[in-house]
């Protein structure tokens, strides 16, 4: 069923459902605030059913080829002891995000996307068979359809790479506070922190000073204070962690919510980017496969929306848990008992 499509937000989401809608014949432009892709970013988990994602939409290779393949990570105590060993069977692609996008906007015609062009009031836009709305956490569209906005999960998290490749995976628990390392690509290294948000306001530091960290994670275990001994001047990604509550409906007459838009959720379970494609090729699939616009998007909303949502529940529990103030020897014996069972 060709037809026409508006996608508001050139993000993980935006630009998946651009690409397949364009393979399957639709017309597709897209409006995008920013002035284009981006150069920076740090990495994002791609598990095995996002790869199969990005393989229908023929992007699958190209981010292959930009990325590094994992297998499990292993979650420590700040003295370096091992916790559990997370996700031994299961093997997850860690891709810069300029990769990602990079791969997902490759051969798109040139007047598919307007950057540059904020969306004020989806209402204005032009006509359409559907109105796409990727448009973030903050999305004006969710907000104007259903009045909802995202709430804090009172973490804030800080992240950014440097040089030098790293050994595997680690994500260390220390009390109200974790600190994560992954492989960035061959020559760098990917790292993140989440802190509870008084916890870091006592550190009493600005969003651009890397001595926070060390007052934080200054006497955490070797690998640790190595990626910090290498930040230097590289940029710090610093921002509130939010989530967005649980919606009665990702669609409202032709306008369908899609990513952190529809679902934002805490980053702990490495998720987000995932869900994004997820829902992009559902989306596609839905519109490619029907005669109407109506039933696609009921049948879109039906599959996405309940797993979603648990998701996002399951990432708050662990944002909460991880960075847990009390009961660290409790907290830490469930999470082994749950390493077990990954």
């Amino acid at each position: 069923m060709p037809g026409s499509a508006v996608i508001i937000g050139a993000g993980i989401a935006g630009l998946a459902t651009a690409r397949g809608l364009l393979g399957a014949g639709w017309a597709v432009h897209v409006f995008e605030r920013s002035p284009g892709l981006p150069g920076t970013g740090t990495a994002l988990g791609m598990w095995p059913e996002a790869m199969r994602a990005l393989d229908r939409l023929g992007a699958g290779e190209q981010v292959r080829a930009g990325s590094v393949e994992l297998r499990g990570a292993r979650l420590l105590r700040p003295d370096g002891t091992e916790i559990g060993h997370l996700g031994a069977g299961r093997t997850v692609r860690l891709v810069p995000r300029p990769v990602l996008l990079a791969a997902l906007a490759e051969g798109l015609p040139p007047d598919v996307i307007a950057w540059n062009t904020a969306v004020t009031d989806h209402g204005a836009l032009p006509a359409a068979d559907v109105v796409v709305a990727a448009d973030g956490v903050h999305s004006p569209v969710r907000a104007a359809l259903f009045g909802v906005a995202p709430r804090p999960l009172g973490t804030v998290a800080l992240r950014g790479t440097v040089p030098g490749p790293a050994q595997g995976a680690t994500e260390t628990w220390g009390p109200a506070r974790l600190f994560g390392i992954t492989p960035h690509d061959a020559g760098r290294t990917n790292w993140f922190a989440s802190v509870r948000s008084d916890v870091l306001a006592s550190a009493g530091a600005g969003h651009d000073d890397p001595q926070v960290l060390r007052r934080l994670y200054g006497d955490w275990h070797p690998e640790v204070r190595r990626v910090l001994d290498a930040l230097g001047n590289t940029p710090i990604d610093w921002r509130t962690l939010l989530d967005v509550p649980p919606l009665p409906s990702y669609v409202q007459g032709r306008t369908v919510l899609l990513g952190d838009a529809a679902h934002g959720m805490a980053p702990n379970l490495g998720r987000g980017a995932c869900e994004a494609l997820l829902d992009a090729t559902a989306l596609v699939g839905a519109l490619s496969a029907a005669s109407d616009v109506p039933g696609a998007l009921h049948r879109y909303d039906a599959a996405r929306r309940r797993p979603t949502i648990r998701t996002v529940r399951l990432a708050r529990v662990a944002n909460s848990m991880s960075t847990a103030r009390h009961l660290l020897p409790v907290r830490n014996a469930v999470a082994a008992a749950a390493a077990r069972l990954s």
